[in-house]
């Protein structure tokens, strides 16, 4: 899709896209539009309403936005539009932009019509829409000039949609080799360096706890890193680390799952979260270092599979107990965080796992839980996915919760073995391994990262954490 900007709609003949805010309560005045007028019986700009109009070879959309709207709110109404109205937006297309629009509200419409191209079908034989046609050229009329806001919307939709794919692609495709291979295109076609740690390497570092989650699968784990440098740096950069949780499926291990190992394809979304921001950062060049790594594996069950009561040794040197298998994400995450700290050295780091269950009980599937000793992260963090719509609330790190991964048998154990604080023990463990880093958050998002809505009728992806995580790093 292309995008180019027009002064005027009088002699284009397509399909106009209006959206308008909501008149006023018992307001009985008639919305005119390009010679139109639209009766407040049948439209008034009511919030998730739109009406269809047809006048002088033009399909006019009339898109209700209410009283005022926010930026999750406003992306899911074009989205609706795209996915719904298909068929009319086949030719050409205007967006008129209201005068009462800002920057971030033309964002959040223009990355919400390229979302609405998203199909979960992806083994199914079915028409493209037409917004992914290269040669597609969405109009967009303003008397502002919104190029340089428009084409950033289109890099947030386009990294969202890659990371909508690696989710929602079933994982005897989206595999560990899979996610590397993923990296090493788009490193090569964004501007981010990739290097991968195949089984022998893995193994040559000492990444103990990341090859017992992955030992018993016939898909070779893949530890993944990447880094971003932009090309103009003459300033000391900010250096930002990220670790994504790259669980290609998760069986539970010999902890095997009891219910819902159908949805365990979603529980690389933290990882794929990753890819999409590193994809999004370099895209949008932002003048910061980011150094990210995903831990890539699938935890299986065979006679090779790591044991209940197993102590193992990670990359930072500790022994760990193993209480439970269906804790792996955490021991991938572990050497994750202990490689990126010793090796690179970022000043700041984040986190981001579908890790527990007990985060979804806490918030169900509202926000992710937040875990950070700095306020100064847990403000700027908390603030980056209030404006974009993927928010954030933080628990408790609280020293007492140290007793719940402590172990008689090594330096710590994976699981506390207690019905309550899941998701704060698990923090606690990640904490373990950060050498008390004082500028490190973990991001619970079991809740928002993969679930129901308008979109679909199974469960799928939501692409949680790319623009977080992007927005994060630009106002550091």
């Amino acid at each position: 899709m292309k995008t180019s900007k027009v002064d005027r709609i009088k002699n284009f003949s397509g399909t106009v896209l209006v959206p308008l805010f909501e008149t006023k309560t018992n307001d009985t005045v008639t919305i005119e539009f390009d010679g139109l007028a639209i009766s407040p019986k049948v439209f008034t700009g009511k919030k998730d309403s739109y009406y269809l109009a047809v006048n002088g070879g033009k399909t006019y959309v009339f898109i209700g936005l209410g009283k005022t709207i926010d930026y999750k709110s406003l992306k899911t109404i074009f989205r609706r539009i795209a996915v719904k109205e298909k068929a009319i937006l086949e030719n050409q297309v205007v967006l008129n932009i209201p005068e009462e629009f800002g920057d971030d509200q033309v964002e959040a419409a223009v990355s919400g019509l390229l979302l609405g191209t998203y199909n979960l079908g992806h083994f199914k034989n079915e028409k493209e829409h037409p917004f992914l046609d290269t040669n597609f050229d969405l109009k967009i009329c303003s008397n502002k000039e919104y190029t340089t806001v428009v084409n950033k919307a289109i890099k947030i939709a386009k990294a969202q949609l890659e990371t909508l794919s690696l989710v929602d692609l079933p994982p005897n495709t989206v595999t560990p080799r899979y996610l590397a291979t993923w990296a090493q295109e788009k490193g090569n076609r964004y501007g981010f360096e990739v290097k991968v740690l195949g089984l022998d390497a893995a193994r040559v570092e000492g990444l103990g706890a990341f090859l017992a989650v992955g030992k018993a699968s016939q898909n070779e784990p893949q530890f993944v890193i990447m880094t971003y440098t932009p090309k103009m740096s003459s300033a000391k950069l900010k250096h930002i680390g990220l670790v994504g949780k790259g669980i290609t499926f998760d069986t539970g291990g010999l902890n095997i799952k009891t219910a819902g190992m159908v949805h365990m394809k979603c529980d690389m979304a933290g990882g794929a979260a990753v890819f999409g921001a590193m994809q999004l950062i370099a895209d949008l060049q932002l003048p910061v270092q980011v150094t990210a790594i995903v831990p890539c594996a699938e935890n299986a069950v065979d006679k090779t599979a790591f044991l209940p009561s197993d102590v193992i040794q990670s990359y930072s040197g500790h022994s760990i107990e193993i209480i439970d298998t269906d804790a792996e994400g955490r021991l991938v995450l572990a050497d994750g965080l202990s490689y990126l700290i010793k090796n690179y050295k970022p000043e700041y780091i984040v986190d981001i796992a579908t890790l527990t269950g007990s985060s979804v009980g806490t918030f169900g599937y509202e926000c992710g839980a937040l875990f950070t000793n700095n306020d100064s992260i847990s403000k700027k963090i908390q603030e980056a996915g209030d404006a974009v719509g993927e928010r954030l609330w933080p628990l408790p790190l609280w020293d007492s919760y140290k007793s719940d991964i402590a172990s008689d048998i090594a330096d710590v154990k994976n699981y506390s073995g207690k019905p309550v604080a899941g998701a704060i023990s698990a923090a606690k463990f990640l904490e373990f391994f950060t050498q008390e880093h004082t500028a490190w958050a973990h991001l619970d998002v079991a809740g928002v990262a993969f679930g129901d809505d308008e979109f679909a009728k199974s469960k799928h992806a939501t692409a949680y954490g790319v623009h977080l995580l992007t927005k994060f790093i630009e106002n550091l």
